[in-house]
């Protein structure tokens, strides 16, 4: 490595974490703890149909009779699964806010210091079109009409439960199975929200989607899910990124994505993780364990892919 090189990358390394800040707002947060009426609480929350209550507990069970990976040359605590809240959502004053107006202006305000204005995006038309995810849940996504126009859907995981099942059920665990692995069985049972994209044949999405996650209460995990599908001759560009508060005690972070390519299908994936890495005494942090995984499933079909990794 260049002298030029190392003096940039310890520039970078000694920056301090400038997303450390936290959210003052009300939450409503399950006790922590982990068994299957947490799991079946989650699913009474999130409304969902009997078909995925059951998929839940059959990744719940399966997760239940694994053990914890153990990873050469990498060292850190033992996690306690059941010291963590499984579920945790900001109080709002409208129960699924339909626009910007309708949400806490706490919540608005974060997505500024991130910077991502979410009002701003609004006013961006044709450019970028966000799911911004904070803790347990999706609190907004712009552009969901303009892109409907085309057929594409992007929502919510909890919204395309209740508006888009049949699909859901489709693709849902196709790329990445509950049992797959331990994190992934995890997730399976207590993710909580994420992102949903679905691009119907031959057309092109005029715009970058991207979801944005933050963590910001305490004592929690977070476990979201993303699925994103490509029918025949689709297109679609599709970015991550996330924060986290600086706390003194490490979080957990455990999310699937599962990206589905048909024939002739092109899928653009990106992720800029940024989670908080913890102090310079190893102190605090999230533990980042991710599946994700892409399935070309028809002639030509590509699926490109950039993963950042600053943090955790």
């Amino acid at each position: 490595m260049k002298i030029e090189d190392e003096k940039s990358f310890d520039e970078l390394t000694d920056q301090d974490y400038k997303y450390g800040f936290v959210t003052d707002i009300e939450s409503e947060s399950l006790p922590p703890g982990l068994n299957e009426d947490i799991v079946l609480e989650i699913s009474r929350r999130k409304e969902e149909p009997e078909w995925l209550t059951e998929w839940r507990l059959t990744a719940f069970r399966a997760w239940e009779k694994m053990e914890a990976p153990e990873w050469a040359k990498v060292d850190f605590p033992p996690i306690d699964y059941q010291a963590l809240s499984y579920y945790s959502a900001p109080k709002q004053k409208i129960d699924a806010p339909k626009s910007l107006d309708e949400i806490d202006p706490e919540l608005l305000e974060t997505y500024e210091k991130l910077g991502i204005p979410l009002r701003e995006q609004e006013m961006l038309a044709g450019v970028v079109a966000v799911d911004a995810v904070f803790d347990s849940v999706s609190v907004a996504t712009t552009f969901k009409g303009k892109l409907e126009e085309m057929g594409i859907i992007f929502c919510s995981f909890s919204e395309a439960v209740k508006e888009h099942p049949h699909l859901v059920k489709q693709y849902l665990g196709t790329v990445i199975p509950t049992k797959d692995n331990y994190f992934a069985a995890l997730n399976s049972a207590v993710f909580s929200d994420g992102s949903f994209c679905f691009v119907p044949k031959g057309v092109r999405c005029p715009m970058e989607l991207s979801t944005y996650f933050r963590i910001n209460a305490a004592n929690t995990g977070q476990f979201e899910r993303t699925l994103v599908i490509a029918e025949d001759g689709a297109y679609v560009s599709y970015l991550e990124g996330c924060t986290a508060p600086q706390r003194d005690e490490n979080q957990l972070h455990a999310a699937v994505v599962e990206l589905v390519a048909l024939e002739d299908a092109q899928i653009k994936y990106s992720t800029v993780q940024n989670w908080y890495p913890g102090d310079k005494n190893g102190k605090g942090g999230i533990f980042n364990f991710v599946t994700k995984r892409g399935h070309c499933r028809g002639d030509r079909s590509k699926i490109s892919w950039t993963q950042v990794e600053t943090g955790s």
